[in-house]
């Protein structure tokens, strides 16, 4: 979740800037450079581990993939916390210091269950896994230790760093500082996008090439790299101090509402003085919508409730209209964040393309390149790069000519299109797969699960193609949705329900490769997601993911249509008016770039 730096902003930071020598392009080279040796360590290590789980630890392919889900999962979730550790107890710093910390310890012992023979099962020559000997719970204790030590890690940092970064540039006494601003998030993007590419690539190949010590190895390297930056930056920097945070807010308002359940509501046209408000805002009494919330802002007790100052003298117990409103707005988008769930199953099918991949065809041109498996994610990642691109540049100019609307599809449209699409992507990737599979049978390779398929690896780039566009259109559609219902204080929420949204979507995913490796290996029949591919029916299980994304696509329709237009005439008029110009102009620069980093390619993986 990328949190918003203005949150933290207090009384007198703009003297902090003008009278210290702390922050500003100086301290660029450390916080670019760790950024980007994170994100090629961290990212480089995903592509391939479903190899490393099959061939190294012997799991099953359904196993191995529900791992990695797991994985997943977890790595979605830390951001949340790490961001709600960063706004409320221990400040940006701290939070990406001890996340790079962590994070190189989980990749260190990654690469020690690489180099220590020890720590895997012993060395396996026949084709069968199910033939080999299984891990110890010892050794799969050190491997998962690692996996859950790198998602506390990145838990810390991808949160941060962006907001951290534009903290050391925040001057509102220079007049150039907008456009610094701008320079900076270029160059964040740019180190970014040139991350992902060598860790999808060079990595992979080094781990293909090199053997997984090396492959290993060298993101460890990186990482440790990335941490000794960061802290060799560390006299430079602007270190900011935590101030409470929204989801501080969020709970305070549910307790409130609960304490006061006692209260009888008023009459809807009721006297503006019975809600706590503070002075100068606009919102002076709550909606209509979710009643029962309203009591968290209701004065009970004037004399119990309020201090001499106005001011609320617990506020566990009394809440603003402001408060009760933001809570409201997050909840109304949650049934359109839900349909989110499903696409982000679809985005994270990496393991099951690699065992494709592994046995065909991958070279380029005959005798040419031959393309590691796991950087077949390149193509998905291309074509969201091309999107982004050219959506503003291109295709909204020339929609507008046709739609007469300056931003061309509209939000809840670009999300739909997106939902849409990614059902035409895992049919795709079911008419591959029965494809692939028709002619390994053909040629022979039933029984051979590690034959080379007379079929070009190509096949795959459709629907690794299909999966970036509708990731471009859905994922960062979501988040300029919710950043367009929320009040600019919850820019950042906008990501966290996005990263929330693809934790639970590897959730589901895990449960569905679970459920359909159970069911249908009953009786001792083969499994559709069997470790044999030629003798399973993946081809089967993709069809299933397209049967929950239609159903999906109407789930969607029904929420949009509960939902209504996001232009309706009661939409509530936020107090951004409050605070200093010049913060909530960096509030919502960050915000606005916040949308680009919640791409699962460049966040959440």
């Amino acid at each position: 979740m990328e949190e918003n730096p203005c949150d933290q902003m207090k009384h007198g930071e703009e003297e902090k800037h003008l009278t210290t020598k702390l922050g500003g392009l100086k301290t660029m080279p450390f916080v670019i450079s760790t950024e980007t040796f994170e994100k090629v360590a961290s990212f480089g290590l995903h592509a391939n581990m479903i190899l490393y789980l099959i061939n190294e630890y012997h799991m099953s392919n359904a196993m191995g993939a529900n791992v990695l889900f797991l994985w997943s999962a977890i790595s979605n979730f830390m951001p949340i916390l790490g961001a709600f550790l960063s706004d409320s107890f221990l400040g940006r710093f701290r939070v990406i210091a001890l996340g790079s910390f962590v994070s190189l310890l989980g990749m260190s012992l990654l690469w020690l269950t690489a180099a220590l023979p020890q720590a895997r099962p012993p060395q396996c020559n026949g084709l069968a896994t199910e033939s080999c000997a299984s891990p110890k719970a010892a050794q799969l204790a050190l491997l998962f230790s690692s996996f859950a030590l790198m998602s506390t890690g990145a838990g810390g940092i991808r949160p941060c760093a962006l907001a951290f970064g534009a903290d050391q540039l925040y001057n509102p006494s220079n007049p150039e500082n907008k456009r610094v601003l701008q320079s900076f998030f270029n160059w964040y993007y740019a180190s970014v996008g040139l991350s992902l590419m060598v860790s999808i690539t060079v990595i992979v190949y080094i781990q293909d090439a090199a053997g997984w010590v090396i492959g290993f190895g060298v993101p460890a390297g990186l990482m440790f790299l990335s941490t000794v930056m960061f802290l060799l930056g560390s006299p430079l920097y602007i270190k900011l101090m935590p101030d409470k945070s929204l989801f501080t807010s969020f709970a305070q308002v549910m307790v409130a509402a609960w304490h006061n359940k006692h209260l009888a509501l008023p009459p809807m046209e009721s006297d503006p003085g019975i809600w706590y408000y503070h002075k100068g805002s606009k919102l002076i009494a709550p909606t209509q919508k979710l009643r029962f919330l309203n009591k968290a802002c209701m004065i009970g007790n004037p004399e119990k409730d309020i201090d001499m100052d106005g001011r609320a003298i617990n506020p566990w117990n009394l809440c603003t209209v402001k408060q009760v409103e933001e809570l409201k707005a997050l909840i109304r988008v949650l049934p359109i964040w839900s349909s989110g769930i499903m696409i982000a199953v679809s985005l994270s099918q990496h393991s099951f393309p690699v065992l494709q991949a592994r046995v065909m065809d991958r070279h380029l041109i005959p005798g040419g390149l031959q393309i590691p498996a796991g950087s077949f994610g390149f193509f998905a990642m291309i074509t969201l790069t091309i999107w982004v691109a050219t959506y503003d540049q291109i295709i909204v100019p020339l929609l507008s000519k046709f739609t007469k609307r300056s931003r061309g599809f509209s939000l809840k449209e670009r999300m739909g299109m997106g939902l849409a699409i990614s059902c035409v992507a895992t049919a795709v990737a079911a008419m591959v797969e029965n494809k692939r599979r028709a002619t390994a049978i053909r040629q022979g390779l039933g029984d051979k699960p590690h034959g080379m398929v007379h079929m070009s690896a190509m096949w795959l780039v459709p629907q690794y193609s299909l999966i970036g566009l509708a990731e471009g259109l859905n994922a960062i559609g979501q988040i300029e949705f919710y950043y367009s219902q929320f009040p600019k204080s919850m820019a950042s929420i906008g990501v966290a329900l996005f990263a929330l949204g693809m934790a639970v979507g590897n959730l589901v995913g895990s449960l569905i490769v679970g459920t359909v490796d159970k069911l249908t290996s009953k009786g001792g029949k083969q499994s559709w997601v069997s470790n044999n591919l030629n003798m399973g029916h993946y081809d089967y299980y993709y069809w299933i993911l397209t049967i929950l994304s239609v159903i999906n696509v109407f789930y969607y329709l029904i929420c949009c249509w509960d939902f209504g237009s996001s232009d309706n005439k009661n939409k509530i008029v936020w107090d951004e008016e409050e605070g200093n110009e010049d913060e909530l102009e960096l509030e919502l620069e960050l915000g606005d770039h916040a949308k680009g980093v919640a791409s699962p390619i460049v966040f959440t993986h």
